[in-house]
């Protein structure tokens, strides 16, 4: 006989652990897939190649005499492996992204279609600026964009993603105070606790000393401890707004002011400039530098390292000191300017060796450019939308961590509701990977204990946001009921089952070996 689960549909009473296991490794329409260096295509090539017109006589001692020890696989063989290992991923187009302070959104086909474009899929940095003037000068509207968007005269389109827009802020901000001659007194950079990770480590990269801001009760930064901290020995401060938290800095304005009182610059993180864009100015608040990452903010995928691309923003005061290259129009042609000691003599010098991110300026502009200045602002309200909805239909089994008043684009929970079920927040997580689930950020910001940071983004509707909703509502209930067979184990049915993560982490296999005595290990 058949029942109902909690989201409606029908399911039978004997679980898949009563069922038999399959005889092959798969599961149903999953099939079980192998390494594709433990197929059996070492002795075949999926392609025909000509023979070479030269022996490579010139090549000395360079040319290779043994096998090249990769497998040869046809081109069915090659889709089919690839398709079974996507299966087993999570991905944007299978469901919804809850990871907080990521914004896994959809990235819509038309960017891709837009930035697969001849001129700008298949150019080279070493080609004439001539025969490259419409990337020059989508590189220039995009830059123009970004300015407007945050209210600020300057910006620097080559760094490559979020930490890597963190170095260029503060080598901007080191040069700013060379200039003056207070580098050598200037050497702490102020951190607060609710800041993204990076931050820290960014300034320690740079040479500076890091001195941690305290946060206020409801998830701020404590503009009382901030103000005791600051003096002529600090070269910047570091905010994320909105914050890891989720929250705004409703204090930001006096930040900002006691910031540039005592001579220091303001970086702001622009991470989450999503929860803001075309609500709220940056440069209106103060802020001297910040970096945004395009491939959150303005939809280009990303994950797995790259590919990102992190442009900062820079006030009057530190536009001067912006790397290499500009992008500079004479009204009639674009070019660039590459050397710093020739072209701009006040900036630090490069971050990269060219320009920047092509692909992810097509994807960010196109993104701009459909959205218009209205679809933008509605980019950052659905954002918090989405994810007040959440808090809100979660908040009676789930304890919010900052309760009074709304979020921002993300809602957090702590652990407070687990007390006492012998379950933690990576047992829930995992469980979440049983339901369909990828699990939302956990155990960060390290402020919160046992932190659940869940981030929808403005892309999802209602019907998906209700569908992830009701998996959690009906985890917390399990979990409050006391099924802890449930989430001890879990996840069951996920093709791998759980880690040991931290073994893991310390000694990560890299290196496929071929298993002594076999044909493979002979060659």
């Amino acid at each position: 006989m058949s029942t109902m689960n909690t989201v409606g549909r029908p399911t039978t009473p004997n679980t898949v652990e009563t069922k038999p296991a399959t005889l092959t490794g798969g599961r149903g329409l999953l099939q079980d897939e192998a390494l594709i260096f433990e197929g059996d295509g070492w002795g075949k090539t999926g392609v025909d190649l000509p023979e070479p017109k030269t022996d490579g006589g010139d090549l000395g001692d360079l040319v290779r005499r043994d096998p090249i020890g990769l497998p040869g696989l046809s081109e069915p063989e090659a889709m089919r492996h690839y398709v079974r290992l996507s299966q087993k991923n999570h991905a944007i187009d299978l469901a919804i992204y809850p990871l907080g302070s990521c914004t896994m959104k959809h990235n819509p086909r038309l960017n891709e279609k837009m930035a697969r474009i001849p001129g700008f899929s298949d150019i080279h940095p070493l080609q004439p600026v001539s025969t490259v003037q419409g990337a020059l000068e989508l590189m220039d509207r995009l830059a123009h964009w970004l300015k407007t968007l945050t209210g600020m005269p300057a910006v620097a389109l080559s760094p490559k993603a979020g930490a890597h827009g963190e170095l260029c802020g503060l080598m901007a901000i080191r040069a700013a105070h060379e200039a003056s001659g207070q580098h050598e007194t200037r050497r702490k950079v102020l951190v607060p606790t609710s800041a993204h990770g990076t931050n820290p480590a960014t300034a320690a990269f740079v040479g500076y000393s890091v001195v941690e801001v305290a946060q206020t009760d409801d998830g701020r930064v404590d503009v009382a401890d901030l103000a005791s901290k600051l003096g002529d020995d600090v070269a910047a401060i570091m905010v994320t707004n909105p914050n890891t938290c989720g929250l705004f800095e409703r204090d930001i304005l006096e930040i900002s002011r006691l910031t540039h009182e005592a001579g220091a610059y303001f970086y702001c993180d622009g991470a989450n400039f999503n929860a803001i864009v075309g609500r709220v100015r940056p440069g209106d608040l103060g802020v001297d530098a910040m970096h945004i990452n395009l491939h959150k903010t303005f939809s280009t995928p990303h994950g797995g390292g790259g590919p990102g691309a992190g442009p900062v923003v820079l006030s009057e005061a530190l536009a001067p000191f912006a790397p290499a290259p500009w992008v500079v129009s004479d009204g009639d042609d674009f070019k660039l300017l590459e050397r710093a000691e020739e072209d701009a003599e006040q900036a630090f010098g490069r971050l990269c060796a060219f320009q920047g991110q092509m692909g992810m300026y097509v994807r960010a502009l196109s993104y701009m450019m459909s959205h218009g200045a209205d679809g933008l602002r509605q980019v950052a309200e659905d954002a918090v939308l989405n994810a007040n909805y959440i808090k809100a239909r979660l908040q009676d089994l789930m304890s919010p961590a900052f309760p009074d008043g709304p979020c921002m684009h993300e809602a957090l929970f702590d652990d407070e509701w687990l007390k006492g079920t012998e379950i933690t927040t990576l047992d829930f997580a995992k469980a979440m990977i049983d339901e369909g689930f990828h699990p939302m950020t956990m155990y960060f910001p390290l402020v919160v204990h046992g932190a659940m940071l869940i981030e929808p983004t403005e892309t999802e509707s209602k019907a998906e946001l209700d569908r992830f909703i009701e998996a959690m509502r009906a985890l917390a209930t399990a979990a409050k009921a006391g099924d802890v067979d449930r989430f001890k184990g879990a996840p069951f049915h996920a093709p791998m089952k759980r880690l040991d993560e931290t073994r893991a982490a310390r000694q990560p296999v890299l290196r496929w070996t071929a298993p002594e005595g076999s044909n493979l290990a002979a060659e």
